[in-house]
């Protein structure tokens, strides 16, 4: 088999065989294929699609590339989550600790944040000594130790989709819904989790922009994870906004506490509870109203947030920092940005607030830069609110002072005012079973 051969055939139109995809996922893995063929596959694919069955070979061949993870020594089912990215999302942080102590354990690989999208690793890293570097052996005892832990991906999870990954961005071949569909899911299938629970975030702080195009991709994962045999639910939800009101690491674990505190901005409780219920569900727990009272229990008793203290203590990290989350990092600076008029916060360009939080310091634009675990963003007021002119909408926080006049400039220009309220965004638009 040749791989010009099967560059040709999707060329043509035709649709590739399993083996074929399989030969494919094995030479993106090769390091001695060259980009130029495999750049040259990727558009065929973008432009002639990849049918469903197509798409469910190319996710198993890339998912079965390198590493994947043995749960089998994790006892009862194991469940994981999924978010595509968005601004001020740390619901990981809350609904694993809910469904942790709900009694189904979470075994979560999670990646970091690049661009205006933050990642879980990230924001778990802001707390002192927390490792998110654990042997499969560590991993599998911390699991059955507190019923939940998250860690990075090593290095050889997924190479066929590492590579196809940093093709596309280079090709433009991103966009291409099968190929994003293969990319998510291939690592969840090597995640080895038998439930898994999807967030597909759209609209302005996400990579799909309407709901149209997120509910294409909901159903192509959803149908990935069927054919794979996983048990497996989407939601698709609004990003026309930020999640919750804080934006930045340390700042996004101190939301976190404060909703297993029963205390915490009630768009990021709704969502969380709406997931952690689902994958209880989904993992056996009762019906779907049953297990949302089951995980606002888990929440408002206090039990997630003492599971999320202990998965902090078995992964290495200080356990006072989610009980009094105050001792978490804290910038140096800080500074206020006023409302340009009285009336109504009428909309937020969500992707540029959290390119804001970038230029604080608190993101990446390679995925070699370092981030300053205290820089981001407070929000105080969001679509719907009222204001005054000058009023303070949000706070800036970052440890070199230079940055914050440009920052408040540039998220002053990604909020709009109006005369009248505007309609509340719905935050849950739709659902993928």
């Amino acid at each position: 088999m040749k791989l010009t051969e099967i560059i040709r055939k999707k060329r043509d139109g035709a649709a590739l065989t399993a083996e074929e995809l399989q030969f494919v996922a094995q030479a993106a893995a090769d390091p001695n294929t060259p980009d130029y063929q495999l750049s040259a596959l990727l558009m065929a694919m973008y432009i002639n699609g990849l049918d469903a069955r197509e798409t469910t070979d190319l996710t198993l061949a890339m998912a079965q590339s390198g590493e994947t993870a043995d749960l089998s020594g994790i006892a009862g089912v194991k469940a994981d989550k999924h978010s595509t990215g968005g601004v001020g999302d740390k619901t990981t942080l809350i609904l694993a600790p809910i469904v942790a102590a709900c009694g189904v354990s979470v075994a979560k690989m999670s990646g970091r944040g690049l661009g205006h999208t933050g990642g879980t690793v990230d924001k778990l890293e802001a707390i002192p000594g927390l490792q998110t570097s654990l042997s499969a052996a560590d991993f599998t005892a911390a699991v059955n130790r507190c019923g939940l832990c998250v860690i990075g991906q090593s290095g050889d999870f997924c190479p066929a989709d590492k590579r196809l990954y940093a093709l596309r961005d280079v090709t433009e071949t991103v966009s291409s819904i099968p190929l994003i569909a293969s990319s998510v899911m291939s690592k969840k299938l090597a995640g080895g989790a038998d439930v898994i629970v999807l967030d597909v975030k759209c609209g302005s702080g996400a990579f799909m922009k309407t709901p149209a195009d997120a509910k294409k991709l909901a159903e192509a994962m959803v149908t990935i994870g069927k054919n794979a045999g996983k048990r497996i639910a989407a939601f698709i939800t609004n990003m026309d906004r930020p999640l919750g009101n804080c934006i930045g690491n340390a700042l996004e674990v101190q939301e976190a506490v404060s909703v297993l505190s029963g205390n915490g901005p009630a768009d990021l409780e709704t969502l969380c509870l709406s997931l952690a219920a689902k994958m209880l569900s989904l993992a056996g727990k009762g019906e779907y109203d049953d297990c949302k009272v089951l995980a606002s229990d888990a929440l408002h008793s206090g039990a997630a947030l003492q599971k999320l203290a202990q998965m902090v203590a078995v992964q290495g990290g200080d356990p006072s920092c989610i009980l009094k989350p105050e001792k978490l990092p804290a910038a140096a600076y800080h500074c206020t940005v006023p409302a340009a008029q009285d009336g109504f916060l009428s909309a937020m360009q969500t992707e540029q607030i959290g390119e804001v939080c970038v230029a604080l310091g608190a993101g990446r634009r390679k995925k070699e830069d370092a981030i300053d675990p205290s820089a981001g963003i407070r929000l105080l007021k969001k679509t719907g609110d009222a204001v005054q002119k000058g009023e303070t909408v949000a706070v800036l926080y970052a440890n070199d002072a230079a940055l914050l006049p440009a920052a408040e400039t540039l998220l002053s220009a990604a909020l709009t005012y109006a005369e009248t309220p505007p309609e509340q965004p719905q935050l849950i638009l739709d659902t993928v079973c």
